[in-house]
């Protein structure tokens, strides 16, 4: 029987997938630059056997006409936030199995500082920590921001971000060999030089020469993660991700998306069922379905089509408001500008290409209200949401489910006290949580590196045979 992976999606700011509820007496997410209450998710997660906490992260906000959107700053959509990345070693410590997993772009860092950066992480977490691959976000915001007019289009993005990868992978598998570090205090010989290789790097986007500083982390290269069902975004998973996170449409759209994510990693020689797949949802239970249902009226009593609008506009540059209400989204190709080159799949979503109609802005804007960038809603009993989510597992072929809060730590506690329990004697989650590094917990093997399929093993260290002066340099 096929296991499920379980993820919580997360950010270090006060709202989850652009929906508000920080007001609601069982929101805790305003303590968000506090890490006792970061600690108590954790912990809670943990226990219950989640592969791992995923934090999205960015530098921008929704803008609007340009500038930020009032709705953002008013109702704290996707604005203000704190650097996730640094809450995770405390995080760490505090746990002793959980994975954390943290999004960062390709278009901002160089590939040497991203790698530096996830090496420090894999080390101090232990072997715990994946990267969440992202090829930029918040439309023209973070380009100005970082000093540029404005972002890159969608598919040159993403033949920048395979260069990224590449680069990052050449200094995480082919600088250090694997018994290239001593620490020996009795010779004091801290480590071999033969087995340090110089990098020399020379590609479209990137350049590196030299040596990387951070000697090998328990993963060398932490667990690679990618968001994204365009077809780019599916072609650049299959080549490069071990987890996907698919964006949920109907039942028969995922399953297709999954099946094509399989069939194009199979085309990049690797194994096809390596490939994780994975989809957002946000799931409220209680014990009985009456309160279940309450909860979630809740919630979408709080939603407005002003923070609708003000989500979207910042995951994809479209400003719903300012359309006519009663046309699609093709209004914005037939006034002469372009849909959109940010968060494809959250467009192409609204732009159906088997002849069936597509939604009016009207309807986007209803079918997105508390449900933002969010994946599947569901809401029931203990019972109901493990059906509905063994059900999803055998018809699309999934592997997991990223579990979307909207009340914070309260509705994870819901989800490990109520639905993990019956998943467990369901046979679907194993009777004692999986251990090791991130990847051997997620990918059900023994080893914490990438596996041999990976292509990014095309990168790893030749053992040195020769005298150091004459060494020769890892090229790429």
């Amino acid at each position: 029987m096929k296991q499920i992976h379980l993820g919580v999606f997360e950010v270090a700011g006060t709202q989850v997938g652009g929906t508000l509820s920080w007001q609601h007496p069982r929101s805790d997410s305003l303590r968000y630059t506090e890490l006792d209450m970061w600690i108590g998710m954790a912990k809670i997660l943990d226990g219950a056997g989640f592969d791992f906490l995923f934090f999205a992260d960015g530098y921008g906000y929704p803008a609007i006409g340009g500038d930020i959107a009032l709705e953002s700053v008013r109702s704290g959509i996707n604005f203000p936030g704190i650097d996730p990345a640094l809450l995770i070693p405390t995080l760490a410590r505090e746990t002793e199995r959980l994975g954390f997993v943290v999004t960062s772009s390709t278009s901002i860092d160089h590939p040497l500082q991203t790698a530096r950066r996830f090496a420090s992480l894999d080390h101090l977490t232990g072997g715990r920590i994946g990267w969440n691959i992202v090829t930029g976000g918040s439309g023209n915001t973070v380009a100005e921001l970082f000093g540029h007019t404005e972002m890159m289009a969608h598919d040159k993005r993403y033949d920048q971000a395979d260069e990224y990868v590449d680069l990052a992978m050449t200094l995480w598998e082919g600088s250090w060999e694997d018994d290239a570090y001593l620490g020996d205090k009795q010779t004091g010989e801290l480590a071999e030089r033969a087995k340090l290789h110089r990098i020399e790097f020379e590609g479209e986007h990137f350049r590196s020469s030299g040596y990387f500083t951070v000697r090998p982390s328990p993963q060398r290269t932490p667990m690679l993660f990618q968001a994204g069902t365009s077809a780019r975004g599916r072609a650049y998973a299959a080549r490069n991700a071990e987890a996907v996170f698919v964006q949920f449409t109907t039942t028969e759209a995922t399953r297709a998306n999954v099946a094509d994510i399989r069939a194009k990693a199979a085309d990049e020689g690797r194994d096809p069922e390596s490939v994780l797949t994975m989809i957002g949802i946000t799931v409220v239970v209680a014990p009985t379905t009456e309160e279940a249902q309450a909860l979630r009226r809740e919630f979408d009593d709080l939603q407005t089509d002003e923070v609708v609008a003000t989500l979207y506009a910042g995951n994809t540059g479209i400003d719903l408001l300012s359309l006519d209400p009663a046309r699609d989204l093709t209004q914005l190709q037939d006034d002469g500008g372009p849909v959109g080159q940010i968060a494809q799949s959250n467009i192409d979503r609204f732009l159906p290409t088997d002849g069936s109609t597509p939604p009016t802005v009207r309807e986007i804007l209803d079918d997105l209200k508390g449900k933002g960038t969010r994946g599947l809603q569901l809401t029931g009993s203990t019972v109901e949401v493990a059906d509905a989510l063994e059900k999803l597992m055998d018809d699309t072929g999934l592997d997991g489910f990223m579990i979307e809060p909207i009340f914070g730590t309260a509705d994870v506690r819901d989800f490990a006290d109520l639905v993990v329990p019956e998943l467990r004697r369901r046979g679907r989650m194993p009777a004692a949580p999986a251990t090791g590094a991130l990847r051997e917990q997620m990918l059900g093997r023994p080893g914490a590196h990438l596996s041999s399929d990976h292509p990014g093993t095309r990168f790893q260290v030749t053992p040195a045979t020769v005298e150091p002066a004459a060494a020769e340099p890892a090229t790429v």
